[in-house]
């Protein structure tokens, strides 16, 4: 995984996997999700990202349980 903050244009972006990416889709404004050939998410993009997240510059990487108490995402019509 890599994750690339750049300060002159205020983008995050996080990639899960080294692919070419195929296709992109803007989820909501300022979020953007990469496919690969597949159709498999490998990356995503924050604009904005110092409006957005806490400290771009920063980054804390925690392993344990996964929070499974949030409310599921709304299903598309």
């Amino acid at each position: 995984m890599k994750v690339l903050y750049d300060p002159d244009k205020d983008i995050l972006q996080i990639t899960t996997i080294e692919m070419t990416v195929e296709e992109t889709a803007e989820l909501a404004p300022g979020l953007t999700i990469d496919y690969d050939i597949d159709g498999n998410i490998i990356g995503l993009e924050i604009a904005k990202a110092s409006t957005k997240v806490d400290n771009p510059y920063s980054i804390c990487y925690v392993v344990g349980e996964a929070n499974l108490d949030k409310p599921r995402p709304k299903e598309r019509e």
